[in-house]
């Protein structure tokens, strides 16, 4: 966070306290982070149903929101048929 910080001018000490759980930040500056990062305020704070997720899963679902309707229906058929061949693996080899 530092190279952000030192670019927005937020204190070292005030996010070293944010880390250590030693202060928590307001809605403000957590509106702020998340736009800073490019998250959700969710993300920030660790909650929510994409809370859990990485930030490439994130990247890889917003790139496949822009695709055409075509091509996302042909990226799903694959998916799919992924997912399904891991599942039949699985329940064969209990």
């Amino acid at each position: 966070m530092s190279r952000d910080s030192s670019e927005k001018k937020v204190s070292r000490t005030i996010i070293g306290n944010y880390e250590r759980n030693a202060n928590t930040p307001s809605i403000e500056v957590l509106i702020k982070l998340a736009k800073v990062f490019n998250v959700s305020v969710d993300y920030i704070i660790g909650e929510g149903e994409l809370a859990a997720l990485d930030k490439d899963l994130l990247k890889r679902i917003e790139d496949i929101e822009k695709l055409d309707e075509a091509t996302k229906q042909h990226l799903f058929f694959l998916i799919d048929n992924v997912i399904q061949n891991y599942k039949t693996k699985k329940a064969f080899n209990k």
